[in-house]
């Protein structure tokens, strides 16, 4: 596990000739970037809690030496270049593609993540929408809420069980795997489907089974995604991967929205070709694909995996400490892969 900047205090900061300048893209929770600020860097921020322009950001950032962005900026070559004074980028998330991390590197400019601090905020989020999906409990509401709801009835609503059932899980890094632990406790039976297969160690701690995707579509009763977003997982469930998984299936997303070809997922919801979704991630964002909001098997989260105040807090410690690493010229305490 990687060390976190609890306190400015714990980072030795060499002098500067001048203070760094560094820009950041949106109010982040606390600390915030006060501890970039109590360490003598200049922060400059966008105080408005909103996506910025292409335009204010390319304003924004000019002459910075480290830039803390979202996963909502586009960080590519013609950014890059009108920038030539940045040596670091911070991106807030886990993912990274948003940015054109070879360009950045062949610039000198690292390239830096947050893993980690929100395994288990995400993991708890995957699992809320699992159990709200196989449950009912977004229909639920919506009908309490409405004021229709006229009392217990033996058939209203019926979900699920999840005990001796199958969980599939794509992508087995750190979020796959503690998805996998607390399956353990729902007593339920484990498959996934990774680029790479993890240790038998792990496979041992976590009762896991590798197996192929299309046998994993085949098995699961429930699939939950974690694998990150590149030209051969995008869309890698379309048309074909809907036909081979079971009617009675639930699909979780808090990964990335295009794994997922959505106008599909609208077609196989509405014929209930599969029993139902939860969706925390969309392949539009904030767009929602036409369709979705009027389907009743569906459940829909506002991109909230790692929307703790401790994993938010966390993200923000490690993006500073990562400049204040690289800026003082020491390696990356969490560079992004690649």
């Amino acid at each position: 596990m990687h060390r976190l900047l609890v306190q400015p205090t714990d980072v030795v900061v060499p002098p500067f000739p001048m203070a760094p300048i560094v820009f950041v893209t949106r109010p982040l929770p606390e600390p915030g970037s006060g501890l970039l600020h109590d360490l003598g860097f200049e922060v400059r921020s966008n105080v408005e809690d909103r996506p910025l322009t292409r335009a204010e950001l390319m304003a924004g950032v000019e002459g910075s030496d480290a830039l803390l962005c979202m996963l909502s900026d586009r960080i590519d070559a013609e950014f890059l270049d009108a920038n030539p004074s940045l040596r670091v980028i911070a991106n807030y998330a886990v993912g990274f593609d948003n940015i054109d991390v070879a360009a950045a590197r062949a610039r000198g400019i690292e390239v830096t993540t947050t893993p980690g601090v929100l395994t288990d905020a995400t993991a708890d989020l995957a699992w809320a929408l699992l159990l709200a999906a196989a449950r009912n409990l977004g229909a639920g509401e919506r009908m309490v809420r409405a004021g229709e709801w006229t009392g217990w009835a033996p058939t209203q609503l019926l979900g699920e069980p999840l005990r001796d059932r199958t969980l599939g899980i794509v992508g087995m890094g750190s979020i796959g795997q503690a998805v996998a632990r607390r399956a353990q406790g729902f007593g339920m039976h484990v498959v996934y489907f990774n680029r790479n297969r993890v240790s038998p160690q792990i496979e041992a701690s976590l009762g896991a089974d590798y197996v192929t995707f299309d046998e994993l579509l085949r098995r699961s009763d429930f699939l939950s995604l974690h694998a990150p977003l590149n030209g051969e997982s995008r869309h890698m469930f379309d048309s074909r991967a809907f036909a081979l998984m079971k009617s009675t299936a639930v699909l979780v997303n808090t990964g990335r929205g295009a794994l997922i070809d959505e106008a599909e997922l609208v077609n196989v919801l509405h014929e209930k070709r599969i029993a139902a979704a939860g969706l925390d991630v969309y392949e539009f964002e904030p767009t929602i694909t036409e369709g979705l909001l009027e389907l009743e098997n569906v459940v829909l989260a506002p991109h909230l995996g790692s929307a703790s105040t401790l994993a938010r807090g966390d993200m923000v410690r490690l993006c500073c400490e990562n400049i204040v690493e690289v800026l003082a010229g020491r390696p990356a305490v969490t560079p992004a892969p690649g």
